[in-house]
């Protein structure tokens, strides 16, 4: 690496001051084999060095900042509108832009594709925290195509710093709005016909023997945004068959438009309209690549996922992004069986309670 530049395959724990969290889970993913697509981590340094030459600039956004006020949306969003034009008018170092320009050029290279589409995500230094939850304050641009676009859109991440959103949760936190830093992730892009999201636990009732799997067609924007009800799917961790599913109605999904490059929203055939979104086989997978998250990571998991379009069958799910669960996982577990004098009553007890079985050190298709 340099000191702008860190390959997700080149991540040790030391870099994650300058990588963030959502660049860590993907070098720790990398480093460990699971299916994520290709990328590098623009480094807080690169950050530190367009902040830190435009002395001017960061008086006036500390000044604009001193004058939060939670109480008046409007002003919020004013405010945090005209801190990120003045982020987004400095100019980007000359030796950071050579070395992101030399990077995408090896990432395109690698991947055998001219100007290779790829995914510019934000990875604020606090996000993806067990104790805070900074993740999704910040910005993600997909389907970015060619180094002036990349270019362009690392500086609207470094910006998104300053979202209304993120300024106001910081602000509640207590969390200095100055020391921030931001990484931002270069990584070749997916062309999903299914997406979503999967937790390790049933996030209904924190059943830890069950993946749970949120599932549309297309990017998830839908999803996101609340434009469908995405299809759920619940699959038993230890034998992996599905104990539960439901298809919901899915009549909007956002997809690539080969014409224009850009992902576009568009209306389901008929025939997809109440069609599973992943098959079953699909659905095992994900909860299979999902647990192997969580055996790595070492808890439960909030894992986003999608179905690749452009590769085969048995080596189309890809992992995009890892995350500690951090609802259930900060609950107390309860007692596997209470205490009796009945040993039958108690095995029976430790037979059917749902956190407890006996084959959960092992996994099925790892």
């Amino acid at each position: 690496m340099n000191d702008f530049v860190l390959w997700f395959e080149e991540y040790e724990p030391a870099h994650l001051p300058i990588v963030g969290g959502k660049n860590r889970s993907l070098g720790e993913m990398t480093r460990a084999g699971l299916p994520v697509p290709p990328g590098f981590a623009l480094t807080t340094l690169a950050y530190e060095a367009m902040r830190d030459q435009d002395e001017l600039a960061r008086r006036e956004v500390r000044e604009l900042l001193s004058h939060v006020d939670l109480t008046d949306a409007s002003g919020l969003q004013e405010l945090a509108a005209k801190v990120r034009r003045r982020i987004e008018a400095i100019p980007m170092p000359a030796e950071v832009e050579r070395a992101l320009r030399d990077a995408y050029a090896a990432l395109c290279e690698r991947c055998g594709v001219d100007d290779v589409p790829v995914a510019v995500r934000s990875s604020a230094t606090a996000e993806d925290l067990v104790d805070a939850s900074f993740a999704g304050l910040q910005d993600t641009f997909l389907w970015v195509r060619g180094i002036d676009d990349v270019l362009a859109h690392v500086q609207r991440c470094w910006s998104s710093c300053f979202t209304d959103r993120a300024i106001a949760y910081r602000h509640e936190m207590g969390h200095d709005h100055d020391r921030l830093l931001m990484s931002v992730a270069i990584q070749k892009m997916v062309r999903p016909k299914a997406a979503g999201v999967a937790f390790t636990l049933n996030p209904s009732d924190g059943d830890r023997s069950q993946v749970a799997i949120d599932s549309a067609w297309g990017f998830g924007e839908a999803v996101v945004s609340g434009e469908v009800t995405p299809d759920n799917f619940l699959v038993d961790k230890v034998i992996y068959e599905i104990v539960s599913r439901t298809i919901s109605p899915k009549v909007v999904e956002y997809r690539l438009d080969e014409a224009t490059n850009r992902v576009v929203k568009a209306e389901v055939p008929d025939d997809r309209v109440n069609a599973p979104s992943l098959t079953d086989d699909e659905a095992k997978a994900v909860a299979a690549m999902a647990r192997r998250a969580e055996r790595h990571f070492g808890g439960p998991q909030d894992v986003e996922w999608a179905i690749d379009a452009d590769l085969p069958d048995g080596e189309n799910v890809i992992l995009l992004q890892s995350r500690p669960e951090t609802v259930w996982s900060q609950k107390p577990r309860t007692p596997v069986a209470r205490a009796t004098s009945d040993p039958i009553e108690g095995i029976v007890a430790t037979l059917l309670n749902p956190v407890h079985t006996r084959g959960r050190g092992s996994t099925v298709g790892e």
